[in-house]
């Protein structure tokens, strides 16, 4: 049985030794019923750098941001001084990484460099999500190549040093990656001049058939109730992000229904589990204006979700709102109440759990602060906010105030 560490507060803690070259260039796992798939060859090395393509200009500049809020080009700069240097010494060594562990971390460098794309419509940063993603497609192997796998199937994928015992295949640390992964193609296949560019189409085309394949077929085949309907909320939040996304992209109506019916699954009854996001998320005791929830289907007591991982839920509901499937705006202002006033009641003050207690350390990062896009104030507050100033941080701070100039000119 494979037992994966893991922890959403890693935040590239192993810093690995760059080679001079690239200066140039929760819960345990029971193992599911496999069907196994004929083998595949392995997938083509990504290409060297695109040939030159007559694309359109970048957009023209943004509206102005509203009153008191630092604009896309400030937030932009402070993301250059920070983005570089992560690129070099995590980002891209993690990308050619074999080890799955390095994708966990790596999903935070692909969305931000997707968030800051989409703030700003600067080819250059969706580039370089594009070059993680075909760096990590190129160090997949045949899962019977792989010596100490669970599975030695026909499928893709990669093995990690921390599963217990050691060289398992992981779900964790793809799907968390991999939800990203599924965002930035969404990007692609929704930009008109992207989509219809040689450049980019041939890299969605072979990268989105990947992901269908051997991540999603993978995962459901090998056992959906143990690998995809997963036994935390955070967890299946994720194939619900990635369920969503590919729903938006396949031209595969078999394919499409599969997608519809693992987010509708995880969102209203699990076939598992005797629960569903929505069932889990109820008015908070001492603020009936906020959200609370328990991470676990089969229980409602406090303190209920920590934090930590309240940001993966929040990231996929954010991502579902915008893309008009299943949460409200409603649902959002809860949210936003949530982070406002009980996670995080005071400048300096954070909660660890989402009914607002124990001593948190406010990383907001990967899903609570995506909410600063629908509130001005929320916004303002994150301006003054000094944890977790990375990539990351900037990329999506940048991404809320395009959002917010956006919506203030309509």
């Amino acid at each position: 049985m494979s037992k994966p560490r893991c922890s959403c507060r890693s935040r590239w803690i192993r810093l690995p030794v760059l080679m001079l070259s690239l200066l140039f260039c929760s819960a345990c796992e029971p193992m599911g019923r496999i069907e196994s798939p004929e083998t595949q060859a392995l997938p083509m090395e990504p290409a060297a750098a695109p040939e030159a393509e007559a694309l359109p200009p970048n957009p023209p500049a943004l509206p102005p941001a509203p009153a008191g809020l630092r604009p896309v080009a400030v937030w932009e700069e402070m993301f250059q001084q920070s983005g570089g240097r992560e690129h070099l010494q995590t980002f891209l060594p993690w990308s050619n990484s074999r080890d799955s562990w390095d994708f966990y971390n790596l999903a935070y460098g692909l969305d931000a460099n997707t968030a800051m794309y989409r703030a700003t419509g600067k080819r250059a940063y969706l580039d370089r999500a594009l070059l993680y993603v075909n760096n990590l497609v190129a160090s997949a192997r045949v899962s019977s190549s792989l010596p100490r796998s669970q599975f030695r199937d026909g499928y893709l994928g990669w093995s990690s040093s921390l599963s217990s015992p050691a060289g398992q295949e992981v779900p964790l640390y793809e799907t968390y990656c991999w939800r990203y992964v599924t965002r930035m193609l969404r990007v692609i296949r929704e930009t008109p001049d992207l989509y219809a560019s040689a450049t980019y189409r041939k890299q969605y085309d072979r990268l989105l058939a990947f992901t269908e394949r051997n991540i999603f077929d993978k995962w459901f085949q090998r056992g959906a109730n143990d690998f995809v309907y997963r036994n935390r909320t955070h967890m299946a939040a994720h194939w619900a992000f990635i369920a969503m996304d590919l729903s938006r992209m396949t031209n595969d109506p078999a394919r499409k229904a599969r997608y519809l019916e693992v987010f509708d699954n995880i969102n209203h009854g699990m076939p598992n589990f005797p629960s569903s996001l929505r069932d889990k998320l109820s008015p908070n005791p001492d603020h009936p204006a906020a959200w609370f929830w328990n991470d676990k289907w089969d229980t409602d007591v406090q303190p209920g979700q920590d934090v930590a991982h309240a940001n993966n839920v929040v990231a996929f509901i954010v991502e579902a709102h915008d893309a008009g499937m299943e949460w409200t705006d409603a649902d959002i202002r809860r949210f936003v109440v949530t982070l406002n006033t009980v996670i995080w009641p005071s400048p300096r003050v954070y909660a660890e759990y989402v009914d607002g207690t124990g001593q948190g350390d406010g990383w907001f990062n990967d899903g609570l602060m995506k909410l600063g896009r629908y509130d001005v104030n929320l916004q303002r507050r994150l301006e003054q906010h000094r944890v977790g100033q990375n990539s990351q941080f900037f990329a999506n701070a940048a991404l809320n105030v395009r959002i917010l100039s956006e919506q203030a000119v309509q």
